[in-house]
């Protein structure tokens, strides 16, 4: 793929500096926008390796992604970006099932005919509970969603048997009790995509993914940004940023030299903005601390053989210490890990909760327990590795009232701006949703001030 690098002039030296902290892939997708437009763009991030949420580790002898991630046909901005990065050619698609597991039992929720066979639910309740899915579908002003729980939007228009049955369940293993002050616009979101997945694909469940996972997408992002003289640093955690007397910021580093830049972009979660951004105003740092992120604990097990028909087995049965079952070899070619099978076990929870603090024998032991009860032809033999991710702020909860919650990305302290995913107003985590924020703050926030920085440059 052939990159067309912005002009170089003999005032390279006096281009604005940029600094992009947090090199997931909304740090990458910023930087990829901002370099093309020729800016000086360096890209910080703390850990080993880019990737953030979409990092790659080893499991076994398998490299692929530390988290599940599945692309959806209505995924616009991400598949904009995959045809853009040279990739189109590498996404695969693959027609899914859904699977529940309530009651102690496994069933299949693919189709209608499924759906209208579910025995948990009587005629009435599935009437219910597919009426809301569809209204939910239709709705365009999604902030007066906002100023509802939930719990009672979903209990209005579902009743209290299919919400008691199916959703509070689901709430539970998603949010834990933080689902009581969830806004209704939560589950608006995930509605919304999941039904314009569908209608995108006739009807269908139709998953993508490409070809090497992330680590594909991420080394080529990797590689055009080094053509377009972006300067990555990896394992670069970031101790303070601040502004000095001339209008630049001092950025200091853990173990490192500091540095110094004229503007700074944090795509960091709010509690390391609110920590290491010194000057920005009390008000601010109010709003930040305000925002309640979820967390996950997530097991990844390679597997001599699949466990599951379903890419997602929905769990509602509360004694189940994992909020869903993942197989992701129901979508990806179990060519990828040399003829074995992908599972994800995850568990979201408070960013203080007590599962963080526990050994990984003891979440091995409790996850694989409960696949033995789910799953009567599960066999541990079968388990060639098994290997946990811990990360505290993955996703901010949609509170009441949220989107008035957060500060504008434009911050008091002039050439400061927050990019991250707490900024995700229309959608829920998710990588499309991350590189939408991106675009659209480079649309927006950020157009005036890189025409500045273009300007000064020029002259």
């Amino acid at each position: 793929m052939i990159v067309e690098k912005p002009e170089t002039t003999s005032e390279t030296s006096q281009q604005t500096k940029w600094a992009i902290a947090g090199g997931g892939m909304l740090g990458l997708t910023l930087a990829l926008r901002m370099a093309k437009q020729g800016h000086n763009v360096t890209l910080i991030e703390a850990a080993p390796s880019l990737g953030g949420l979409a990092s790659v580790w080893k499991l076994g002898d398998v490299h692929w992604d530390r988290h599940y991630h599945v692309t959806l046909l209505s995924d616009s901005r991400l598949l904009n970006l995959v045809e853009e990065i040279g990739l189109k050619e590498d996404l695969k698609w693959v027609e899914t099932k859904t699977g529940f597991f309530t009651n102690g039992k496994l069933y299949s929720m693919s189709d209608t005919a499924e759906f209208l066979k579910f025995p948990p639910l009587n005629l009435i309740e599935k009437l219910r509970l597919g009426g809301t899915i569809f209204y939910a579908s239709k709705i365009k002003n999604w902030k007066r969603l906002e100023k509802v729980k939930v719990a009672d939007w979903l209990s209005r228009w579902s009743g209290k048997g299919t919400f008691k049955k199916i959703w509070e369940p689901l709430l539970k293993a998603k949010l834990g009790e933080s689902y009581h002050r969830t806004a209704a616009s939560f589950i608006w979101a995930h509605i919304s995509r999941m039904y314009k997945a569908r209608r995108t694909g006739l009807k269908k469940e139709m998953f993508g993914y490409v070809e090497g996972g992330y680590r594909s997408i991420i080394n080529r992002m990797s590689d055009l940004l080094e053509e377009l003289n972006v300067d990555i640093r990896v394992d670069h955690p970031i101790s303070k940023i601040k502004k000095q007397e001339d209008g630049r910021f001092k950025i200091d580093f853990q173990g490192r030299d500091s540095e110094t830049f004229d503007r700074v972009i944090m795509t960091t979660p709010n509690s390391i903005m609110s920590r290491v951004c010194e000057d920005i105003s009390a008000d601010e740092k109010k709003r930040f601390d305000k925002v309640e992120y979820l967390g996950i604990v997530c097991a990844s097990l390679l597997l001599k053989k699949p466990i599951s028909p379903y890419y997602v087995t929905n769990i509602t049965d509360t004694w189940v210490p994992m909020t869903a079952v993942i197989e992701m070899t129901t979508i990806v070619d179990t060519d990828e890990f040399g003829g074995r099978s992908l599972v994800y076990l995850p568990k979201y929870v408070p960013a203080d909760h007590e599962l963080f603090d526990k050994s990984d024998e003891e979440i091995q032991e409790s996850f694989l327990s409960a696949l033995e009860t789910m799953y009567s032809d599960f066999d541990r033999a079968n388990v060639e590795a098994f290997n946990i991710s811990r990360v505290r702020s993955v996703m901010a909860i949609p509170t009441l009232n949220y989107s008035q919650l957060l500060p504008p990305m434009k911050s008091s302290v002039d050439g400061l701006f927050y990019v991250n995913s707490s900024y995700i107003l229309r959608g829920n985590l998710n990588v499309n949703e991350t590189i939408t924020i991106a675009e659209e703050a480079m649309e927006t926030v950020l157009s005036a001030e890189l025409e500045r920085s273009a300007v000064a440059t020029s002259k």
